[in-house]
């Protein structure tokens, strides 16, 4: 199951604007198939999003698909520079309940 870790650095003043874009848009990800998590998390002059895919399949038609190029496309001139993204495995450590992200 990938997870992945995207930040988003956002310009100054533009942080409600790029997460009132992710609350349009989330609703349309949480029904892709495979979307596991598509959680979105705001800092001062950031926006993370973690996410977990039942499979790379399932990832990779996230990234291919229409609600991600809509987000993208409203929040490009939003955004400070490049997406982080990082895609990540799984790693069980310590107490199984809390060392692994809930997968339903």
């Amino acid at each position: 199951m990938p997870i992945v870790v995207a930040t988003l650095r956002t310009r100054p003043g533009r942080r409600e604007e790029v997460l009132a874009a992710f609350r349009r848009h989330a609703p349309a990800v949480h029904a892709e198939p495979g979307c596991l998590l598509y959680a979105v998390h705001a800092g001062e002059d950031r926006v993370t999003v973690v996410e977990n895919w039942a499979d790379q399949a399932a990832l990779d038609a996230h990234s291919a698909g229409a609600a991600l190029a809509a987000l993208g496309g409203e929040i490009a001139d939003a955004l400070a520079g490049p997406t982080d993204v990082a895609v990540l495995q799984p790693v069980p450590t310590g107490d199984p309940a809390k060392g692994l992200l809930p997968t339903t």
